[in-house]
């Protein structure tokens, strides 16, 4: 597999204008020929599918929900990072690109990150004419406030719910695609393959969940806007209907797969509070505006949160990294929750938790103003947890969150596989080794909105006079046949144990193993162990029913084969990156005071995975990093 990122010449601030300048174009006549399909319909989806049709492209958009709506964005709460400097704070794309690039911990283009900084400030503008109603200021202007790993305000929000009400717009301009014909919406669809025709993405299996039956779909280009891989970890604050299935078939049918082991623990997260749980809840990076983190200064403290007296708290954010204190990134955050929870320094009835307290805020701005902020936030950890955040400290731990791993793309968001383009947080372009917040939203917006519509074209320019693909071809018929023939194993096995439970021991093993921290010998234990595993599934598997039905179990069952998979290209990519980075941490590779040991000379380069076949280890191919405008430094919060 050869890597060509595409980077365009010329000045850091200037790439993305001399590209949109220089790039091909497909004229409103030809683009009424064309056909692109998008899979998924969460934020980056459904602005990509609205503003494709808008153009003039026939887009055919795929979600397994039963409407756009229900896509996982709406989670995101605590707000969407712009470079507006409206609060006169020293703002500017180029601080938003160093601290990006930074928050990263340097493993992350110079030029996607800076396009990302660059075209956010036309989002918010964007929004506002869509009717996102975002915080404003007792004047009228849209209010800001921060998040980790950065000294200025530029996050805006609406209040605790900034995803929905972001989803919300972008669905309704979706919605309108779809009333004028532009856009045919398949609810209920979920993609099971890829389809390639001479090294060519050209269309996508899909099966209807709601009959059973397969599906096959052609077009012109293949656009994915699945979302991460999160939910691998089993407890993680993403939705249970969330996969990674979608991107892992296109792996397989040769798109390159870039640092599958970078993925983020949320340092904000309500613990787990039993065996049963399936899923973890997030509470909003935002809060740590306002809420200081704490655990008791004695180990094994009995005391309920209100009796231990100010002097004798631990405010470990604070002492470690005074600089940025509450807000250090989250990769930082959340090891440091970790050390002190295993140090015995943990609180609530499973001693797995820290505290996020309140009071000096509510001291200071009065409850009104902190219910103005996080209403809703509170309400729904006193409806989960039954405790009131206004009158004790919260309770929060660290949970699996998000991908800054994923398909590789080049500067266009096409992948290593022609007409097959990935998109919002199923690529892995702008984070790095691990991701600031409020950038998820924006990343979404950002690619569907601003740079998949211009960059799609300049590919498709190339295909006007291709030969006509439809569903009838012979390609088309084998991938439907290898489908039928996947499904049919999953129900013919016939078991004992069922998918749930095999994801439930697959992310125990990898919190231990590949979670906020990894060893040489932990990760090597955990490939033994994913593929001991994987071989008791296809063992011991029992899915009921039939392929001609609704079967949420035999869904279940292909989501969790494939995450037996991706798991161990996760601890692979693990064990070969001999360094620490942002939110892939290394026991062996630390400072003397516990910090991440970068090793650029060895590291500085983006790990990309090729396929080779079910029995044959991946290869590696490397990505260089190559900094013209920053050079790469230690990061220090201090």
């Amino acid at each position: 597999m050869k890597l060509d990122a595409k980077i365009p010449e010329g000045p850091l601030a200037e790439k993305w204008g001399r590209y949109r300048a220089a790039c091909r174009l497909v004229s409103p006549a030809n683009k009424k020929k064309m056909s692109i399909i998008v899979v998924g319909t969460g934020l980056a989806g459904s602005a990509a599918a609205a503003s494709l049709a808008e153009m003039g492209y026939q887009i055919k958009a795929f979600c397994f929900q039963d409407s756009p709506r229900r896509a996982h964005s709406v989670a995101a709460q605590g707000g969407v990072n712009a470079a507006k400097n409206y609060q006169n704070d020293g703002d500017n794309a180029y601080r938003m690109f160093y601290d990006t690039l930074k928050g990263g911990d340097f493993r992350s283009r110079e030029a996607n990150v800076y396009r990302l900084a660059e075209c956010s400030a036309q989002l918010i503008d964007q929004a506002v004419a869509q009717g996102v109603p975002f915080a404003r200021e007792y004047g009228g202007y849209l209010a800001n406030r921060s998040f980790g790993g950065v000294q200025v305000k530029r996050t805006f929000y609406a209040r605790g719910q900034t995803g929905q009400q972001l989803l919300l717009g972008a669905y309704s301009a979706l919605s309108r695609q779809v009333a004028q014909g532009q856009v045919q919406l398949f609810a209920r669809h979920e993609m099971l393959e890829l389809v390639t025709v001479d090294g060519q993405a050209r269309g996508i299996i899909a099966r209807n969940l709601d009959t059973g039956k397969l599906e096959r779909h052609a077009a012109h280009a293949v656009v994915l806007a699945t979302g991460g891989y999160g939910k691998i970890y089993y407890l993680s604050t993403l939705a249970m209907g969330c996969n990674g299935s979608a991107i892992w078939r296109a792996y397989k049918k040769g798109a390159g797969f870039a640092a599958p082991s970078w993925t983020q623990i949320h340092p904000t997260c309500l613990p787990q509070s039993g065996s049963y749980q399936s899923k973890l809840t997030l509470m909003s990076e935002s809060l740590r505006n306002d809420g200081r983190i704490w655990v008791p200064i004695r180990a094994h403290d009995q005391r309920p949160p209100n009796e231990i007296p100010e002097a004798e708290r631990d405010y470990y954010l604070e002492r470690r990294y005074p600089a940025f204190g509450n807000l250090a990134p989250r990769d930082i955050a959340s090891r440091a929750a970790k050390e002190r929870i295993d140090a015995g320094f943990g609180i609530g009835p499973q001693k797995n938790a820290v505290y996020l307290d309140f009071a000096h805020a509510i001291q200071e701005y009065g409850e009104g103003a902190i219910r103005e902020r996080y209403g809703n936030l509170f309400r729904m950890y006193e409806k989960i947890t039954g405790r009131n955040a206004y009158r004790e400290p919260m309770m929060i731990s660290p949970a699996a969150h998000f991908s800054m791993g994923g398909l590789w793309v080049d500067y266009e968001l096409m992948t290593s596989l022609p007409g097959l383009f990935a998109i919002g947080e199923c690529n892995f372009s702008d984070h790095g080794a691990n991701r600031l917040g409020a950038n998820s939203l924006l990343q979404a917006c950002v690619d569907g909105y601003f740079i998949l519509p211009n960059t799609i074209s300049n590919f498709l320019a190339g295909q006007l006079t291709a030969p006509a693909i439809g569903p009838s071809h012979e390609a088309f018929a084998a991938a439907e046949q290898s489908v039928a023939l996947q499904l049919g194993r999953l129900l013919n096995i016939q078991g004992q144990r069922t998918a749930g439970s095999y994801h439930k021991a697959l992310g125990a093993l990898l919190y231990d193993k590949c979670g906020v921290l990894r060893s040489r010998e932990g990760l090597q234990q955990a490939i033994k162990d994913i593929s001991a595993l994987r071989a008791d599934f296809w063992q011991n598997l029992k899915v009921p029913g039939a392929t001609e039905t609704v079967n949420s179990e035999l869904e279940k069952a292909g989501r969790v084969a494939d995450y037996l998979e991706l798991a161990e290209l996760m601890c692979r990519d693990a064990l070969a990156r001999e360094e620490s980075c942002g939110a892939h941490f290394r026991e062996e590779y630390q400072t003397g005071d516990g910090e991440a040991l970068r090793r650029d000379e060895a590291f500085q380069y983006v790990p990309v995975w090729s396929y080779q076949g079910p029995d044959t280890p991946p290869e590696l191919v490397e990505e260089p990093l190559l900094f013209e405008t920053v050079s790469p430094t230690v990061r220090n919060y201090r």
